[in-house]
């Protein structure tokens, strides 16, 4: 595992010796100039008269095997910085302590801050690390003096993700680690990882070395804002080769420190459609055999995966194949976006599959084909989950749909029993504009303000109770087209980011847009120290309110 440690870790190398001081400050304890400013906001907060003062070095005391192994991650962390840390089995100045308590489920936790020292409980693992973020955001704001505090916290939804197209533009694994942990600071548990379009085959498959040697390779890249529908003569290219991919051994070690942190990654190989880069490789998996390049520009192509060979499917349950075993996920995503049919209209193989299984136009084509694939990963014991396209024609029962052309694919999918994950255009893209300055980055278009995010509902109002339980998460999508570095990755997800691990995480009646400015105020200091190249358009909003977060 990779041992950073933002300065929220160094404020802990004076805790341990807990003096209960109830002074001549207790009455400033009770009123509003105290408080903890916590991103996600939590669901209990109460602030009781008194403080914690510590000073020395650091013992946490774990028991079972969870505890332990939140705990070891914290002292290894620490450790890193030269302080003097240690875990104990029982009682420390910190304590674990893991409880049967069927409201907390499996990432809900208590934090008690009192006379007594800090105590941390929690059903399982996630509930403790998750517990630990809040307690560093808690050190990091208060320094050595933590309020009496007492916080009784967890999820609203169980898939809160982030995604990843590293296909227009990669990004290493250090980038992508620190995307992680950025992540698990603010709650999140799932990284959505898109490896596969038409400008890029991100993933190292064995039995197919052309992935690497060609697929993962374009000729050049265009210049500034150009799709597919603009004219040839009128797009520019920085004639460049481009590209890359991931080893396996790379992609155990992001899966792994990943799993650290308690974020599942989701693995993404796109289907039918988006299969530019696979083609160029592999052309006879092709309608017409190609030649076929590797996409230099943006937008939604023709070639596409031939659905009447049964080559096609071979070589994709081959891919599933390498890639099922490297990532525990109970998902895999299929895509199954943006397929144009045109290839599939002129090619005889599809035509002829289409009459040997009665299918009655190329819709159903596609439906047949994501079908087909869906089995194959049932079989290997993982559900499918697929952009909101997946639902034309049907799906099995356990398919799970992300909706992205705005709600009405997850209204009608949950409508269907089938689980959803909310991830519309216009309040989770986050390679949307966040701004209308003409000094803003370039981007693809589009405007998702931070208050837009923040304000976002995933449940919508026109499903019932029972439909509305089928809404099992939310996710933002950051498309790479013209996110190049590591930086401008940073600058498109913060803190938008933090507003969606709010609507992710805390209550829906506690979300206040306001409250989440004053403590934004200080959550900007904890992203400093992680070196976050954040946007600064809401300081204004800040600035507005009248008063600053003490």
């Amino acid at each position: 595992m990779r041992l950073k440690l933002p300065y929220v870790f160094m404020m802990l190398a004076m805790l341990v010796t807990a003096c209960g001081k109830k002074d001549e400050q207790q009455q400033q304890q009770t009123d509003s100039s105290v408080a903890v400013h916590v991103v996600p906001r939590p669901v209990f907060t109460t602030l009781h008269a008194g403080y914690v003062e510590w000073n020395g070095a650091i013992t946490v005391g774990a028991s079972s095997e969870d505890e332990r192994k939140v705990a070891e991650l914290l002292v290894a962390f620490l450790k890193t910085k030269n302080i003097e840390a240690s875990t104990a089995s029982g009682k420390g100045n910190v304590t674990l302590s893991t409880v049967k308590v069927d409201s907390l489920g499996t990432e809900g936790y208590t934090l008690a801050i009192n006379e007594d020292g800090v105590t941390l409980q929690a059903n399982a693992g996630a509930g403790f690390f998750y517990g630990f973020q809040t307690l560093l955001q808690i050190v990091g704001e208060h320094g050595t003096k933590l309020p009496y505090t007492t916080i009784t916290d967890y999820p609203r939804f169980g898939y809160r993700g982030l995604h990843l197209d590293v296909c227009r533009h990669m990004f290493s694994v250090e980038a992508i680690k620190k995307y992680i942990d950025l992540m698990a600071l603010h709650k999140l548990n799932r990284f959505h990882w898109h490896l596969t379009d038409d400008q890029g085959w991100r993933i190292e498959i064995k039995k197919y070395p052309k992935l690497q040697e060609i697929a993962a390779y374009r000729n050049e890249t265009v210049i500034g804002h150009a799709r597919t529908a603009d004219r040839k003569e009128n797009k520019k290219y920085d004639g460049k080769r481009y590209g890359g991919f991931y080893t396996q051994e790379e992609v155990k070690d992001v899966v792994k420190y990943a799993a650290d942190r308690f974020i599942t990654v989701v693995p993404e190989i796109e289907m039918p459609g988006h299969a530019r880069a696979a083609l160029s490789a592999y052309p006879q998996l092709g309608c017409t055999g190609g030649p076929y390049t590797a996409a230099t520009t943006w937008g939604v192509f023709e070639e596409v995966f031939c659905a009447g060979k049964e080559e096609t499917f071979t070589f994709l349950q081959d891919v599933l194949d390498e890639v099922i075993p490297l990532f525990p996920s109970p998902y895999v995503h299929v895509g199954g976006d943006e397929c144009p049919k045109e290839s599939w209209k002129k090619c005889p193989q599809c035509q002829k599959r289409m009459k040997a299984e009665g299918l009655k136009d190329e819709h159903a084509l596609q439906s047949y084909f994501i079908q087909r694939m869906e089995k194959y990963i049932n079989s290997k014991g993982k559900q499918i989950i697929g952009w909101d396209e997946i639902l034309e024609g049907g799906l099995a029962p356990n398919a799970t749909v992300m909706s992205w052309r705005g709600e009405e694919g997850g209204i009608a999918a949950a409508q269907q029993n089938h689980d959803v994950i909310m991830t519309p255009t216009g309040w989770c893209y986050f390679d949307y504009y966040q701004d209308t300055a003409k000094t803003e980055p370039l981007a693809i278009g589009g405007f998702v303000p931070v208050k837009k995010v923040y304000l976002y509902e995933p449940q919508p109002p026109q499903l019932t109770a029972a439909e509305a339980a089928h809404i099992r998460g939310v996710q933002a999508n950051v498309w790479t087209e013209y996110i190049t570095t590591p930086e401008h990755l940073e600058y498109m997800v913060y803190p938008r980011a933090s507003a969606l691990s709010e609507i992710a995480w805390s209550p829906r009646e506690a979300r206040d847009y306001e409250d989440f400015l004053r403590r934004m105020d200080v959550h900007f200091k904890r992203l400093d120290d992680w070196h976050v190249n954040y946007a600064k358009h809401i300081l204004k909003d800040i600035e507005n309110l009248g008063t600053s977060a003490q």
